[in-house]
């Protein structure tokens, strides 16, 4: 049976995870990877009012259905296709429709909080986290939650200050010490970008997956 690779790729809100996770989709190939963002993952919670989504911990490892996650990723690395759920951010529900992923070569996971969950990290072969400042993270999630979300500045302000920084020093910045890879600045950091894949082939060659 064809041994599979499974990489994840972790850090701090707007840390540049997602450009990181682009980057190795590109440099190792679209048509290799099966990619999976943790936050596809969270939780289908049915909101009674505004208040009980208002004080929802969104930024909690409880938040996320690590147990569906890892079911799947297991389920890629035995070589069975999976149904990822699609979860709207505006209403904080899953939609009724799934994202179907065909098993590849390499299993790519993204997300804030991969690594403090055990049995996630048991799952990959290759841990990266990427670090990057506060102040530069804080100001990409509002640009990003009030284009892409429709939420106002001061919603994104009172959500980081309640539940994103706190769960951020609690859960994401302690769980680097996980990481097989440490990429500071994200994207922008391409002598660390080009060892990360030049790791990646190597873990592939050794799978039998090279070329």
């Amino acid at each position: 049976m064809m041994r599979r690779v499974a990489l994840g790729v972790a850090g701090g809100t707007g840390s540049g995870k997602t450009t990181v996770a682009q980057r190795i989709l590109d440099g190792v190939g679209r048509d290799r990877i099966a990619f999976l963002a943790h936050d596809s993952y969270y939780k289908d919670v049915d909101w009674r009012s505004e208040e009980q989504l208002q004080k929802h911990n969104f930024d909690h490892p409880d938040a996320l259905d690590n147990e569906l996650l890892i079911k799947h990723v297991e389920a890629l690395k035995q070589g069975i296709a999976i149904e990822v759920p699609v979860y709207d951010f505006v209403v904080h529900r899953r939609t009724e429709e799934t994202v179907r992923v065909e098993p590849r070569p390499v299993i790519l996971l993204e997300g804030i909080l991969l690594f403090a969950e055990p049995r996630l990290r048991e799952l990959l072969e290759l841990k990266i986290f990427v670090d990057t400042d506060a102040d530069v993270r804080l100001a990409r999630r509002i640009r990003r939650d009030i284009e892409e979300r429709g939420r106002t500045v001061g919603d994104v302000l009172r959500q980081y200050m309640e539940t994103v920084r706190p769960m951020h020093l609690e859960f994401a910045e302690p769980s680097k010490r996980w990481a097989d890879v440490i990429v500071p600045e994200g994207g922008k950091n391409l002598v660390a970008l080009d060892m990360v894949m030049a790791r990646v082939e190597q873990l592939l060659a050794a799978a039998g997956n090279g070329g």
